[in-house]
């Protein structure tokens, strides 16, 4: 647990935690999840839109509950911890700190290629450096900045789905919800679509930075999530509208490729600008997220304690984010992973399951178990619909992170 004088400084409000929440969510993946999703379901996309959103739903449910009931960081390491154990809350940490540390450097190789292709690399290591110093000076920095990044965005978005319903080139006939892709190609879709959601997680994270959280935090991660719901199925209307579920899944650059064809090209710099910002919120959000489980896992012995100590003038994890940064900007720098984090996918899944796990044990109420229990099963169907390589290489990754929580144990009793 915390010692004295290591707890972090209460600063975020409700629209400073729904603010943060958006950044994660509303960032790089709805440039680019739509078309792998579309190639799996096909007509299908907007159902598989829609099994995300319930999912990603009940996990919200469940991680608002418990993070109200326990506001520390660390989110479901430490909601897995208290409710279930501690072998569960360490699978949830390594599953976390695992997958988003890959998708942290998938974000910042995002930023190189849309700034700068010849040089992303050394784009996306500059912006891992910049976005951890901003993290490194305090919360209220990081949410300043995010706020803008959203409003940047949030714009982006709004102008594509206005240039795209507006164009002639709109048919409202290629909304067919029908199942091209048949029910597993619904249900991978949602899977990939998830990813996309899951950022309200970060709210979770940064409980132990929240004022009042019994209240704030059951306030702004639903509140989150449903704003960026009704921006992503605006866009994901939009561009079916105008591309089809064909067109949709051959486009390497979807939104760029709505409005090029709705007869604005004018607007695809703009766009490519936009997924730039997007994916420099996302991996904020990210740094902010994986440097706090890595604070709740260092302070219970998981990893090393010096990770544990907090800036005493700023009040962050300082130590946590540095190494979360170092490790990041090497991975950006040297392996080009954004064609190889279906395993994060997979990771964030297992990492919800265990935070309705956690939540089904707070009542024996039939009807207030149903929620954790739909997030559940949800949970599990989506991470084994995922691709084969990703469903491999994530239960991989668990493996070695059971295999380090044993070998830890078995050093401590020896």
């Amino acid at each position: 647990m915390a010692q004295s004088g290591s707890e972090l400084r209460r600063t975020l409000g409700v629209g400073d935690a729904v603010v943060i929440g958006l950044g994660s969510m509303v960032g790089a993946g709805i440039f680019a999840a739509l078309g792998p999703a579309a190639r799996a379901a096909g007509s299908g996309l907007l159902l598989g839109l829609a099994v995300a959103a319930v999912v990603a739903y009940c996990n919200a449910m469940s991680s608002a509950r418990l993070a109200a009931l326990y506001p520390a960081s660390g989110g479901t390491y430490v909601y897995g911890r208290e409710r279930l154990g501690a072998f569960w809350g360490y699978l949830a940490g390594w599953s976390f700190i695992v997958g988003k540390t890959a998708s942290c450097a998938a974000m910042a190789l995002t930023v190189g290629a849309y700034v700068w292709p010849e040089q992303a690399h050394a784009v996306a290591v500059g912006a891992v450096v910049a976005l951890t110093a901003v993290n490194y000076g305090g919360m209220h920095k990081s949410a300043r900045l995010t706020r803008v990044i959203v409003s940047v965005v949030l714009a982006v978005l709004a102008s594509v789905v206005v240039v795209c319903l507006g164009s002639d080139a709109s048919d409202a006939g290629r909304l067919d919800v029908g199942v091209s892709g048949g029910a597993g190609g619904v249900l991978q879709a949602a899977g990939l679509l998830f990813f996309a959601f899951a950022g309200y997680a970060r709210i979770a994270t940064l409980g132990e930075e929240v004022r009042d959280p019994a209240r704030t935090i059951p306030r702004a991660i639903p509140t989150a999530l449903g704003v960026a719901l009704v921006v992503y199925a605006a866009v994901a209307v939009a561009v079916l509208s105008v591309l089809g579920p064909e067109g949709l899944g051959r486009a390497s650059a979807p939104l760029a490729d709505a409005v090029r064809t709705a007869g604005v090209p004018g607007l695809v710099p703009v766009v490519r600008v936009g997924a730039a910002v997007a994916a420099l919120g996302s991996l904020l959000a990210l740094i902010l997220g994986v440097s706090r489980t890595t604070l709740a896992m260092a302070r219970d012995g998981h990893l090393p304690g010096a990770l544990a100590e907090v800036h005493p003038r700023f009040q962050v994890p300082h130590r946590a984010e540095l190494a979360v940064g170092a490790v990041v900007a090497a991975l950006a720098a040297t392996v080009d992973v954004r064609g190889a984090i279906g395993f994060s996918s997979f990771g964030v899944l297992a990492y919800y399951a265990v935070a309705n796990a956690s939540a089904w044990t707070l009542s024996s109420a039939p009807a207030t178990r149903l929620v954790p229990v739909v997030g559940l099963v949800g949970c599990v169907t989506l991470a084994f619909a995922l691709p084969a390589l990703s469903v491999v290489v994530g239960a991989a990754v668990l493996g070695v992170g059971v295999a380090a929580y044993g070998v830890r144990g078995w050093r401590r009793t020896a």
